[in-house]
This record gives C-alpha cells, structure tokens and sequence, in this order.
C-alpha cells in the first residue's frame, strides 16, 4: 500500500501541473485554437485537407509576421501603432515604385526596407530619448505616413507591382507531393518564426523582456536600454514591411490594405498570453494568438456572422485577455513561493535566491555589478 503512494503522488501532481498550465494564459489559447479549428473541420470538413491548410496558413502569414514584430515592441513595455500604416506605406510604395518592370524589384525592395528601419528608428528614438511615450509617438507616425499614402495617391488605388514580384505573396512551389503548392508566404513565415525565435534567446531578446519588467533595473545593470528598446521598433517596422510585401502580391494594392493591422497584432499577442506593459511573453504565444484569432474570424464566416461584427469581437478578446492574465498573474503573485526560501538563512527570508530573474521566470542575461562591493562598503 505503502510503495504505490510515491506514484499516486507523483501522478497527482503531474494532473496538478497540467491543469495549471492549461489554465496559464499561454495554455488556454493553445486549447482554444484546438477547439476552433475543430469547429471549423466539423462545419467545412474540407478545410483539413492538406491544400485547404496551406492557403490557410498563407492567408494568416501577414498578420502573423506582424505579430511577430508587435511582440518585441510590447515585451519591452511599449506600443507600435504605427504598424498598419506601415503595411500601407509599402504596398502603395511597391504598386507604384515598380509597376511592371521587372527589374526595379530589388531596388524597390531595398527602399521599402530602409523605409522600414527609419520609421522603426524614429520611433524608438522618440520614445526613448525624448521620452515621449510610445503610444503617442506611434499614433503621430501613423497619422503622418497615412496623411502622406493619402496625398500621395489622391485616396485612389493606381499602380500594381510586377508579377514576379507579385508572386512573392500568392506564388509558390509547385509539383509538391500531397500538398500540391507550398506557398512562398509560408516559407517566409517559417524563416521570420526561426529568426524570431533565435533571437528571442540572444541576449537582445532576453534583455528585451527584462526592460519590460524592470527598466530601471536593467540600465543600473549597464545595458543600453535606448538601444534595446529602438532595435525592437526597427524590428516591427521590418515585419511590417515583410506583411505588406506579402499583402501587395495576396491584397492587391489599395490605399486601406493595412487598416486595422496594428489592433490586429496586438490583440494577437495578447491573446498568446504576451502582458501588455512588458515582461512576460513569448514568440511563440504571440504566434498561437495570431491563428487563433484569424482561426476565430474563419469560423465566424462559416456561421455567417456579419463581418462588421470583427472589430467589437476584436475589442471583447482584448478586454477579455488581458483581465484574464491580470487574474492569473495576480494569484502567482499571491502564491506563497516556498522553492525560494533559503534553509541556511536564519532570518527565514523569503527573498528570492537568484536576483537575476525576471518576472516573466526567465533568467536575465544583465549580471548585477558592484551589489557585494556596496555591502562590504
């Protein structure tokens, strides 16, 4: 009776972990894009077919590359509402810049990039120089470069890019077995998820969600933060710019083809359980947030909800998310933390024994200098 009571504990506790990671907000969303895309097979069966998924992922692509980039921007503690304007900017940039010479696509390209890096530029430099909070900044930004798309083009959709350069959003490689087409766009997702990912585990990237939790800390710790924090804008900038190379071949050009995209990315990666104000989050949950809300808008097609309905739908997940994480992280906090208390220390502190990790639970790549130095002073 006795030797089977380890394993009765062993396997309670193992339900105990389970269950709370499906309760963590990055687990609820993984279990709620399973049951929408569920829902979705048992309305259409035909969207399991392996086709039917590639289009799928293709069609997400753009707003899972900008969610990619709005993930680095909110980590840290900030917003990018500029991202939308973004994508516009450079669709009508490629629509009229290229037309239909061929050989003005790499050219073009390369502007639509540094337009990418000066805009991601000038918002971190406002924000972190001249401490200007990012909302701001980013809602003059996009003011500004939709002022200018608008001037520039009348309001008027003129101009359509090459079709080589086209192909790059709704092309592919054919001939391949089972799937039949596997879409370029899903082949950039892929390389923007690996390169985010990688980064993610850098020092950037670890800096990045240490700043959101404690700037202050980090910069007494001697890494950049102004630095950090402008590389991060430049970061949603480009994946801006990769959204609306892949829109102009997919959309098409038309002055509005990025509205609404900045709102899109955010409620995306609150839903993957990203923390708005910084310091907790990751790539990956930013992804899962981004299919599953564009999974959410597939199904509510199928059921013929009306598509004026999206933006309040939108609006309801972000209050939603985010009071839902504000429960949860608000009980770990309350959580007595009895792993962290030190047997050897006599005074019973409950202090955490390694200061150098964050909230988020990740470990921080800053090493505090000077902390022994000062005591022993």
């Amino acid at each position: 009776m006795n030797s089977r009571t380890p394993e009765t504990h062993l396997g309670d506790g193992g339900l105990r972990r389970l269950i709370e990671r499906i309760a963590d907000p990055r687990g609820a969303v993984v279990v709620l894009l399973i049951v929408i895309l569920i829902a979705i097979v048992v309305l259409n069966p035909s969207f399991a077919e392996p086709g039917a998924l590639m289009r799928f992922i293709q069609r997400v692509s753009p707003v899972a590359i900008v969610a990619i980039g709005q993930y680095f921007v909110i980590v840290s503690g900030e917003f990018d509402l500029s991202m939308g304007a973004v994508v516009t900017a450079q669709v009508m940039t490629a629509g009229h810049l290229i037309g239909e010479d061929d050989s003005k696509t790499v050219p073009v390209l390369i502007i639509m990039l540094i337009i990418g890096i000066v805009v991601g530029v000038v918002n971190g430099l406002a924000t972190t120089l001249l401490k200007v909070p990012s909302f701001i900044v980013t809602l003059g930004t996009m003011l500004v470069i939709h002022g200018a798309v608008m001037w520039w083009t009348g309001g008027a959709a003129t101009g359509n890019p090459a079709e080589s350069f086209r192909q790059l959003g709704r092309g592919g490689i054919e001939g391949i077995p089972v799937l039949g087409l596997l879409p370029y766009a899903v082949l950039i997702l892929i390389a923007a998820i690996v390169f985010a990912v990688w980064i993610s585990r850098r020092p950037f990237g670890r800096t990045v969600v240490a700043i959101g939790d404690n700037a202050q800390a980090v910069s007494f710790a001697g890494a950049n933060v102004w630095r950090t924090k402008t590389l991060a804008f430049v970061l949603s900038s480009l994946a801006a710019t990769v959204a609306g190379v892949l829109l102009a071949g997919y959309a098409g050009v038309h002055p509005s083809v990025g509205q609404g995209y900045e709102f899109t990315a955010i409620t995306a990666v609150v839903l993957g359980g990203v923390v708005l104000g910084g310091g907790r989050g990751t790539v990956i949950g930013a992804l899962i947030g981004a299919f599953t809300l564009e999974s959410l808008f597939t199904l509510l097609n199928f059921t013929s909800v009306p598509a004026t309905m999206r933006d309040a739908i939108q609006g309801a997940i972000i209050i939603a998310a985010v009071a839902y994480s504000g429960v949860v992280f608000a009980k770990k906090r309350k959580r007595p933390t009895t792993s962290a208390i030190d047997p050897t220390d006599p005074t019973g502190s409950t202090e955490p024994r390694d200061p150098s990790t964050t909230s988020a639970g990740a470990s921080s790549p800053i090493q505090l200098t000077g902390g022994d130095d000062a005591a022993r002073k």
